[in-house]
């Protein structure tokens, strides 16, 4: 299955450790955008508000175009500053765009209790509660 990998940016380093079973699993796994520039977004943000307008305009273009080629997604929601399960506003778009694609959707952990509730609730992601054999 081919499956694009998304989450916050505080979440890339926990990455691999996803990776390297789904891989073994015979899984062909894509990045999310600015994976190997994790902090990229805060250098756009010290460059102006004008350049990190910009750049967060192009990561959000990207979407379809990353999802497009894809089996499914796989969202990796772990906690955040105290937020359990947590998945923010561009993670959550990535969803709705898959969703609408009619891509499966994942959710590493259950969904969070969060103003996305609802709606995460009604594109009926599958729930791997950390299983990632259940991907399939």
């Amino acid at each position: 299955m081919k499956i694009l990998i998304v989450c916050s940016k505080h979440f890339y380093h926990r990455i691999p450790e996803i990776q390297q079973p789904l891989e073994t699993a015979g899984h062909e796994l894509s990045m999310p955008n600015s994976y190997d520039e994790p902090l990229k977004e805060e250098d756009m943000k010290v460059r102006g508000l004008e350049a990190h307008v910009e750049w967060k305009a192009e990561m959000l273009r990207r979407d379809e175009e990353n999802i497009q080629p894809q089996d499914a997604l796989l969202v990796l929601n772990f906690e955040k500053k105290g937020q359990p399960n947590y998945i923010g506003g561009a993670t959550f778009l990535e969803i709705y765009t898959a969703w609408k694609m009619d891509k499966k959707v994942f959710l590493y952990n259950p969904i969070p209790q969060n103003i996305f509730e609802d709606e995460l609730t009604g594109m009926s992601p599958t729930i791997l509660n950390q299983d990632l054999s259940q991907i399939k």
